[in-house]
C-alpha cells in the first residue's frame, strides 16, 4: 500500500505491508498502527486497487498481492 498524503501520520513512511482481505480491514489495521490515519483515509482519500480507482471501496476485496494506492480526493463544486 502506498500513500504520500499519509506521511504526516506515519513519520514519513509511504509504503506499508498490511494483511487484510478487504479495504475496511486494511483501514482498521492502519488506524491501529497510525492513529488518525484511518479517519483521514475515510474522509479524504479514494482508493486504487491494482490500478482501479474506487470512491467507495470499503468492502472491496484484497488479495495478498494487491497493490493499494491512497489518492487524495479532489473537492469540487
Amino acid at each position: 500500500m502506498t500513500g504520500i498524503a499519509a506521511r504526516k501520520f506515519t513519520g514519513g513512511e509511504s509504503e506499508f505491508y498490511v494483511e487484510a482481505d478487504n479495504v475496511r480491514r486494511m483501514i482498521a489495521e492502519l488506524e491501529r498502527r497510525y492513529p488518525g490515519l484511518g479517519h483521514q483515509i475515510d474522509e479524504g482519500m479514494a482508493v486504487a486497487i491494482d490500478g482501479e480507482i474506487y470512491q467507495d471501496a470499503y468492502m472491496a476485496p484484497l488479495r495478498p498481492e494487491s497493490e493499494v494506492v491512497l489518492i487524495p480526493k479532489i473537492g469540487g463544486g
